[in-house]
This record gives C-alpha cells, sequence and structure tokens, in this order.
C-alpha cells in the first residue's frame, strides 16, 4: 500500500521565490551586458534621440545604470568622508570647510569642463562623456548624504560611546555596530533623496550645448529634453511616465524594503503599535537562497571583523620610512603645482575682467539670495508639519513614501515650461516662476531629513509624552523639534546648496526652441556656458561658492553646534 506525499505548501513557495529571483539576477546580468554593447558603439557628435516611444525602453535603462552607478560611488563617498572627517578635530577643521565649497560649486557651471576634460583623457567621445555624465551626476548626489552620515555619526548619544569603551571594541567593530547602524535611517531617506536628485540633472547632463557643440547621450532624459525643446508635450508624458514607471519600482522593490528594515535601528524600548510593512520582504524571506546568502555574508563580515582585532606585525626599516617621507613630499609638491597651475588658468580667466562684469555679477547674487531665501522659507512652512506627520505615522508612511518618490523624482525642467506659460499669463513671469521652480528642486531635502528625524524619534519618549497629555505646541517645543532638529540642520544645510544650484535651470529656462531668462546669478551662468565665455562663468561659479560657503560658516554651522551639543539623546 502507498502511502500519499503531500508536499508542504512552504517547499512550493521556496522554489518560486528562488526561481524568480534567478530570473531577477538573469536581468540584472542581461541589462549589464546591453549597457557594456552600448558604451563600445560607435558615438555620432550629432546623435539623434528618436522620438519613437519603441526606443523608451533602451533609454530608460542606459539612464538608470548611470543614476545607481553614480549613487554607489556617492554612498561609498559619503561614507568615508563622513567617518574620516569625525575622526580627529584636525580632520574636521580641514575637511567640513572643503565640503561646504565642494557643496556650493553648482553642478552645471563646471559641466562643460568636466566634458572636455573627460573627452580628452578617455579613448572614444562616448566613453568620456558617459565618464563626465555620472561624475555630474555624482556631485548632484553625494553632498547631502555625506552631510547626513556625517552628523549622524556626531550626535550619537554619550552612553552609547561608553558602552563601546566598556566592551573595548576597536574602531572597525563601533564602526560596523554602532555608527552605521545610528545612521542608517538618515542615509536611506537621504539616499532616497540623492537619486531622486539624480533624475532631476538627468536632462542636463545627458544632452547640453557648449559653444557649437551639441553633445547628447542616449538616454531617458535627453529623450524628454528632445521631446520639450520639440513642444511635443506627447512624447514629454511618454517619457515622465516610464519615469514615473521605473520609481514606482525602485519604491517598491529597493526604498520601501529598506525603510523597513532600518526601523529595527531606532533607539525603542517599547515596540511600535503598527510596524511598517513591505511585501517585498515578506515574499522573499522564505527564499533558502537568500537566507544562505545573507548567512555567507554574515560569516564573512564576522571574520574581518575577527581579523580586525589581530595585531598585524609591520616591518619598520629606515629605507621603508625613508620611502614614505620622499613619497609624501612628492605628492605634496604635485598637489601644489596643481594648485599653483589652476591659479595661473584662473588668473588669465579674470585678467579680462571688467568693474561692468563685477557689478553685474553683484546685481545678479542679489536677486538670486532673494528668491533663494523665498524658496527656502516656502519649503520649510510645508514640508516641517508633512514631514512631521509622515515620519510619526506608519500608515502614512506606507501611503505616501510612493507617492513622495515619484513627485520628489519627476525632473521639474521637464514640466517648468508648461507651469512657466501659465504664470506668464498670470503675469507673474520668470521672476515668481524662478522660485517655483527652485521650490521644485530644494523642499525634498528638507521633507526627506525631516521624515528621517520624526522616524528616529524613540517610540517611548511619544509614550511619556501621551500619558502626561503633552500635546499641540508643548508637544513641539519640548520634543518634535527637539528629536528632529539635528536632521532639520542637514536638510537646511543641503535645501541651501541644491537651491543655489537650482538657479542655474530655474533663471534660465528653453522650451519650443526660445530661451526666457531673468536677472540672476544662475542666468548669469547658464548664459555664459552656452556662449563659451569661461571668464564670466568661472567667476560667477566663485561668487556663488562664497555666498553658500558665507551662509554655512554663518548660519548653518552654529545651528550644528548647537545640535551637537543640546539635542542629543542621552
Amino acid at each position: 500500500m502507498k502511502i500519499p506525499i503531500s508536499v508542504p505548501a512552504e517547499t512550493f513557495r521556496v522554489r518560486t521565490v528562488d526561481i524568480a529571483i534567478f530570473f531577477l539576477i538573469l536581468s540584472i546580468l542581461s541589462l549589464v551586458l546591453y549597457i557594456a554593447s552600448q558604451w563600445g558603439a560607435s558615438y555620432e557628435r550629432t546623435l539623434e534621440i528618436d522620438l519613437n516611444p519603441k526606443n523608451i525602453p533602451g533609454y530608460a535603462s542606459q539612464s538608470l545604470v548611470r543614476i545607481f552607478t553614480a549613487y554607489l560611488l556617492s554612498l561609498t563617498f559619503s561614507i568615508w568622508y563622513g567617518y574620516t572627517a569625525s575622526r580627529s578635530k584636525i580632520h574636521e577643521k580641514i575637511m567640513i570647510p572643503l565640503l561646504d565649497i565642494l557643496q556650493s560649486i553648482p553642478v552645471l557651471s563646471f559641466l562643460p569642463g568636466v566634458v572636455l576634460a573627460m573627452i580628452a583623457i578617455f579613448p572614444g567621445e562616448r566613453i568620456g562623456l558617459e565618464i563626465a555624465c555620472i561624475l555630474l551626476i555624482f556631485t548632484g548626489q553625494v553632498w547631502n548624504m555625506t552631510f547626513s552620515f556625517y552628523h549622524s555619526i556626531n550626535t550619537i548619544p554619550k552612553e552609547m560611546k561608553e558602552v563601546v569603551k566598556i566592551f573595548k571594541l576597536n574602531k572597525f567593530s563601533k564602526f560596523l555596530r554602532l555608527d552605521l547602524p545610528f545612521s542608517a535611517i538618515g542615509l536611506i531617506w537621504n539616499s532616497m533623496m540623492s537619486v531622486a536628485g539624480g533624475w532631476f540633472f538627468l536632462m542636463a547632463c545627458e544632452m547640453f550645448v557648449l559653444k557649437d557643440k551639441d553633445f547628447r547621450l542616449p538616454g531617458l532624459g535627453s529623450y524628454i529634453q528632445t521631446a520639450a525643446n520639440h513642444g511635443s508635450i506627447e512624447h514629454v508624458i511618454y517619457g515622465l511616465g516610464t519615469m514615473i514607471g521605473l520609481i514606482i519600482l525602485i519604491d517598491l522593490f529597493i526604498w520601501r524594503p529598506l525603510t523597513v528594515w532600518s526601523q529595527r535601528f531606532r533607539i525603542d524600548n517599547i515596540p511600535p503599535e503598527e510596524e511598517r510593512e513591505s511585501f517585498v520582504i515578506n515574499l522573499f524571506s522564505g527564499s533558502v537562497f537568500l537566507k544562505k546568502l545573507a548567512n555567507f555574508c554574515e560569516s564573512i563580515i564576522n571574520s574581518i571583523e575577527k581579523l580586525s582585532y589581530k595585531k598585524i606585525a609591520t616591518i619598520k626599516t629606515p629605507f621603508i620610512n625613508r620611502l614614505i617621507k620622499i613619497f609624501s613630499i612628492i605628492s605634496v609638491v604635485i598637489i601644489l603645482t596643481a594648485i599653483l597651475w589652476a591659479f595661473l588658468k584662473a588668473s588669465r580667466l579674470l585678467y579680462s575682467i571688467t568693474l561692468n562684469d563685477i557689478l553685474t555679477i553683484l546685481n545678479a547674487s542679489f536677486y538670486s539670495l532673494l528668491r533663494v531665501s523665498a524658496a527656502l522659507l516656502i519649503a520649510l512652512a510645508w514640508t516641517l508639519p508633512v514631514g512631521v506627520y509622515i515620519g510619526l505615522n506608519p500608515k502614512a508612511t506606507k501611503f505616501l513614501q510612493g507617492i513622495v518618490q515619484i513627485v520628489a523624482s519627476i525632473p521639474a525642467t521637464a514640466v517648468f515650461p508648461v507651469i512657466l506659460l501659465f504664470l506668464i499669463n498670470l503675469g507673474g513671469g520668470l521672476d515668481i516662476g524662478a522660485v517655483f521652480l527652485m521650490l521644485l528642486g530644494t523642499q525634498w531635502y528638507l521633507l526627506f531629513n525631516i521624515i528621517a528625524g520624526a522616524s528616529s524619534i524613540p517610540k517611548d519618549l511619544l509614550e511619556i509624552s501621551r500619558a502626561y497629555g503633552i500635546k499641540g505646541l508643548r508637544k513641539w517645543k519640548t520634543l518634535i523639534l527637539p528629536g528632529i532638529f539635528p536632521y532639520l540642520v542637514t536638510g537646511l544645510i543641503t535645501a541651501s546648496g541644491g537651491a543655489w544650484n537650482a538657479t542655474i535651470v530655474s533663471e534660465y529656462v528653453s522650451f519650443s526652441g526660445k530661451i526666457m531668462h531673468t536677472t540672476g546669478l544662475g542666468a548669469l551662468i547658464s548664459s555664459s556656458s552656452a556662449s563659451g565665455d569661461f571668464r564670466v562663468l568661472f567667476l560667477s561659479t566663485c561668487f556663488m561658492s562664497m555666498i553658500v560657503v558665507g551662509i554655512n560658516r554663518l548660519v548653518w554651522k552654529r545651528l550644528f553646534i548647537m545640535a551637537k551639543t543640546k539635542y542629543i539623546l542621552e
């Protein structure tokens, strides 16, 4: 007599999930091969972007790879830079002002120089353009992530640092067990913002004009830009629809699982009433392959951590010490030579600057400063209550996170011409329209950081405030604002820099072959870049950098010191 064998439902589920993961890996490898073949293809200087919708998947895949390649570079740089800057006071005094300067330099103002340099260095114009595009997207993504990680590890509660000392954890273990987990929530939300920023700058990086040269790369950004230049609203909608679809998929399969996973790093003694969920985590939790992969990665990390405690004998001889000194001297000489060369080049550019040029730049800076200030105030007025509401309510996060991702990722430069025409009919013109476009480009830095700050407020503090009947304005003053203050400062710093960068695309707009511009520093940078007037371009960029650094030093640095010393959970 044969006994019937019943297969458990879980076994079938595991096999289905693993098969799905296999096809997912296969599709990723196919995408990599496709991108590699495109990089090796011949490049025409006057590349035509075909608006036929059947080409959209190919364009979208290439743009997606550029954005996430830049993001991985940004993540690596952010963790290294933030950690290195926080290791000592000397590092901090050098690296943080340098970070302010780097953040203040507008992405699009040095786009011509980067592109020409990459084309000159790398064989094949296509490879040089690809690398230049990735580097420029990187510069648009990296700064808010770096500030977020640096601020997070500088606001770690003292008792946690004391625990590290008690257990005698070395630097690697502290980084792995404390620094990374404590900064996870802010880093993930700022990663969302960075990728959204990548979509924002994609149109400008994939297609631009320098003097009489037209540089283009096949991608979703250049597709939307071409459609906008032709005044084809239908094809703009096709491109934006594809972009929105990609953003939804990225949110479902990457950001939502990461935000749910990051909640384990909250400083809580009380579990939340309603846990945030992700169907991707629920679906893949039964995968045997992923479990084995996770165990394998964990064993490697543990092995590296154990190895970090072993003292490795270093051989120090007079010859090696002499080589190290020689290498250090050569490095310093090379750096000083590069600085001197750059200074001489800058002097030649500035030699022909007239007093009228300086007065024009000062006048333009004043108008841009007014617009940036207005955009920041408007952004803060609505992102503060909305961000706190989303961060403190798991239900709101579940429904609004994807919507926020979509709206933040849509490049304002694609929809702005239509909005601008509406504003012109109302009589506002580009003066008001520029503020609106800055708002579209900069408000998300504040919103994402405020959401991250509200999400990190310990649940037990919220329960205590509820038990003592602390509500309304008093709750905001005693709990919410102090709890989100470090994240709010990070958002303000990056939003300020983002607003100044956005002046370049908001004060100088091209649509249907027409150029509309207003008085401002961004318009001056855009017009001088398009005409190839490098002397005005360089001086305008220097003025913008000095303004941003000055604001950071006089305003945001003081607020960060307050966040670091007064508003720490202890």
